[in-house]
């Protein structure tokens, strides 16, 4: 039997169920700030996603802070921070194995404002414009058989 995961098909219902548990325990933790460490301190952070590798070994976690600022350093700051981290979501998510925290910068929101950008542009409004057939017009390639019924 072929694995899921291998042909393409996306994330398993248990890739995404486990991925959404440590989501909420990674986001838990930030919120409290239960890591005692100065980088973090006074640094709000949105965990928007976690991927899980098709083994549950390894979490990958988009994360952005508040306004999208220094977002590197807390990349580097969370990833200092992993071992703690791992940790604390034991604690927090039974799991046979808690997976190993790698840490993304989220760029969802950038891509969604830079598409939206895109659609906005004249030069795609003019194209989208273009393509929508007039409601009203009747189309000349079909013939309007409206007048036969009335005979």
């Amino acid at each position: 039997m072929k694995n899921r995961a291998s042909s393409g098909a996306g994330p398993s219902q248990r890739q995404l169920r486990v991925g959404e548990l440590v989501r909420h325990a990674l986001a838990d933790v930030l919120a409290r700030g239960d890591l005692a460490d100065p980088a973090l301190t006074g640094m709000l952070i949105t965990v928007p996603e976690v991927r899980m590798s098709p083994d549950l070994k390894i979490a990958t976690c988009f994360v952005m802070p508040l306004g999208g600022k220094d977002a590197k350093a807390a990349v580097a700051a969370l990833a200092t921070n992993a071992r703690p981290l791992r940790g604390e979501i034991a604690r927090r998510v039974e799991l046979k194995y808690v997976p190993e925290l790698r840490f993304r910068v989220d760029t969802s929101f950038e891509e969604g404002a830079r598409i939206d950008a895109l659609l906005r542009s004249p030069d795609v409004a003019r194209d989208l414009d273009a393509e929508e057939p007039d409601a009203e017009e009747p189309d000349a390639s079909t013939p309007d058989h409206s007048k036969d019924d009335e005979a």
